[in-house]
């Protein structure tokens, strides 16, 4: 009979050694931020275009993370075709990724629809970021060297929401409406 309730003290013990390391875990500022960047995406049709990025930078500009890009362009795409996302490609250092790291921020080109990507306030390596101004861009080839840039400043610890701004390059083509407005809830 004592050495039952020896073993389930034991266990109890143990239990509660590990209930403060766990709420630790849980609130630590990995992960304790969340901006939520969402828009409307209409599929293109044709060669040359529905290619997009969304990601973070810093307030000076520096990159910290990417959210998603469209599997062609980051693939190797963007060898073949220069103008495909070229400020996303430059600015995350797309050449210098390896597969692993391409394959976690990559999918196909999405079906026409509203879609939705979170950034939990943690950098490309996983390390939380402190509270403060970034930025959110979603940059998006149209077709060829037609591109749009959207730019949203978010202030981590705060809360908001706030419409991007849209930069249009190239031509006044009838794909500007592939991406837009982007919204940014954080």
């Amino acid at each position: 009979m004592k050495k039952p309730l020896l073993i389930v003290l034991s266990v109890c013990a143990v239990l509660a050694l590990c209930i403060p390391v766990i709420a630790f875990t849980q609130n630590s500022s990995a992960g304790a931020y969340k901006v939520e960047v969402s828009f409307a995406y209409t599929k293109q049709s044709g060669s040359a275009s529905n290619q997009f990025a969304v990601w973070i930078e810093d307030a000076q500009g520096r990159y910290i993370k990417t959210l998603y890009a469209t599997r062609f362009t980051a693939a190797g795409g963007w060898q073949r075709r220069p103008l495909s996302i070229a400020q996303w490609v430059k600015r995350s250092n797309l050449a210098g990724m390896n597969k692993t790291q391409v394959d976690a921020i990559t999918g196909p080109t999405p079906q026409s629809g509203n879609l939705r990507y979170v950034w939990d306030g943690t950098d490309s390596a996983g390390r939380a970021v402190s509270a403060g101004e970034y930025r959110v861009l979603v940059e998006a080839t149209l077709r060829n060297e037609n591109h749009v840039i959207y730019t949203a400043a978010v202030k981590l610890g705060e809360k908001g929401q706030t419409t991007a701004q849209a930069q249009y390059f190239g031509s006044d083509t009838a794909e500007r409406g592939m991406i837009g407005p982007v919204t940014v809830t954080y």
